[in-house]
Order: structure tokens, then sequence, then C-alpha cells
């Protein structure tokens, strides 16, 4: 069964504590010579144990089918997921954590991990991700623009500027020539929407991926400042990952026609 740590990047936070929070979060297994950054046909042979994925926060329903995919074609394995912000699991990674892959929504994020050599081969992008503003359900603010976020007495969150969906929005705002002051700045794009499920927001600018899991629970509305700030997301096999077979061999799915149905579903584009 699939095991998810979805407060990963709450955690790093809160506690300051690096490895150690990490060590009690993630699995280890032994490792194998493989490297990462290039998709194969078939997966390596033999593989078991646990594969350890660092994804960001956006990617937590489809990644976690692929997840449920993964183990059941590989009898005997285990995926364990840390989602979370891909600044803070960079900033685990680059810390030491035991991770196998880590899928960033942005290469700013990525980046981190490359400049400390902590990537085996070179991260590929597998898919691309786009914005829109999640509101009340029935959108009783009638919220149809950017510029509609900035009226008096809305209630709106942004995610914090140093993860992507939060640098992805100030993109948007620029390119609209528009200053929002939210309300409260999130950890990740999952704390951003939940504020608006929980009403304790009017709106927020999240990933379209994510108001598309959320269903009825809010309302999308499409701005075409979005296009300015659209996110390619990478994926790569880490250099001390404990199961490299197992991670080259999930990433292979994630990169797989099958892999790309189960993205594209949830809203995803092609890259």
């Amino acid at each position: 069964m699939t095991r998810t740590t979805r407060r990963y990047g709450r955690i790093l936070r809160v506690t300051g504590v690096g490895v150690a929070a990490l060590l009690a979060l993630s699995a280890c297994s032994s490792s194998g010579p493989d490297s990462g950054g290039e998709s194969d046909a078939s997966a390596p042979a033999g593989v078991s144990g646990t594969v350890n994925v660092f994804a960001a926060a956006s990617l937590t329903e489809s990644f976690t089918e692929l997840g449920r995919q993964f183990e059941k074609e590989h009898p005997g394995t285990e995926v364990v997921f840390n989602f979370g912000g891909s600044d803070s699991l960079a900033a685990g990674i680059t810390s030491g954590a035991p991770a196998d892959v880590f899928a960033s929504a942005s290469p700013r994020t990525m980046k981190i991990v490359t400049d400390a050599g902590a990537t085996e081969g070179t991260p590929a992008t597998f898919v691309r991700n786009g914005l829109e503003i999640a509101t009340l359900p029935g959108n009783p603010d009638r919220i149809a623009s950017l510029k509609d976020l900035t009226g008096d007495g809305l209630k709106v969150v942004l995610c914090d500027r140093t993860v992507p969906c939060g640098a992805a929005a100030e993109k948007a705002l620029t390119a609209a020539d528009l200053e929002l002051t939210p309300v409260s700045y999130e950890e990740d794009v999952k704390s951003a929407l939940n504020k608006v499920v929980l009403k304790e927001a009017d709106a927020a600018v999240v990933y379209r991926t994510d108001v598309r899991a959320a269903g009825d629970k809010v309302e999308g509305v499409e701005f075409p400042e979005a296009a300015e700030a659209v996110n390619d997301y990478p994926i790569t096999l880490l250099k001390d990952a404990p199961n490299a077979g197992a991670g080259k061999a999930f990433i292979e799915l994630v990169r797989s026609a099958e892999g790309r149905k189960v993205l594209t579903g949830a809203g995803f584009t092609a890259p």
C-alpha cells in the first residue's frame, strides 16, 4: 500500500531539523547501479524494496495513483512519497535526506539539487502546469480576472514566493501590471487551495491541476496572464539513491505513455 507524507514541507519549516526529521519520514533499502534522466521502454530487472520519492505537492493525486500502479506492476515494492513545497524538498535532499527520486514543480528548484551535485544524470521535464484562480463554489464574488482579486474586502491567498506556484503567481501578476497583498502566503499549493476549501479565503491562485483535483469544493477561473507563468516539471534520479534500480523504474513509469495518460488526465500538459 502506498504511503504518503503530505505535510513534509511543514515539518521541515517548523522543526528546522533537516536530515533527522526526514530520516523519520523516509524508508531506506538497498541501492543499485543505475542512472536517471533517461527514458527506457523496459524497467530494470529485479526491482524490489522501497522507493522514496520526493515530489511537489501539486503531484499528490497523480503520483499517488502512479505509486499504486508501480507496486502492482512490481510485487514486493513499496512507494513512499514526501509531498511538499519544492524548495523545502530540495533543501532536505541537499541536507542528506535519503531519497531516490525528486520531481520538482520548476527548473529553479531542481537547480538547487543539481548545483549541489546531488543528481544522477540530467533531469528531464515530464509535464507542464499552469495557473487558475480557485474561488468558492458558485463563484459568489463574481471573480473573472486577476484584477478582480484586488477588490476591497476580498480575502485572497497565494503560495509563498519561494515555492514554484508562488513564483508563477508573482510572474502572472507582473504580466497583468497588478499588485496584490494576500491575507497569507502558504507553504505549498495544497495549503493555499485548502484555505478556499475551508472557506477561510475567498480565492487563491493555484495550479489548474489542483482546481481539478478539488472537484466541486472550488470553482476555477482561467485568466490570460497564466500563459506567461507556465511551469516545467523536471524529474531525476538522485546520486545517493538508496534504491537506484527502483527509482529508475519509477521514473520510467512516470515518463511512459501509461504515466503520461495519468498525468494529462489530472490536467498537466505534455512538455
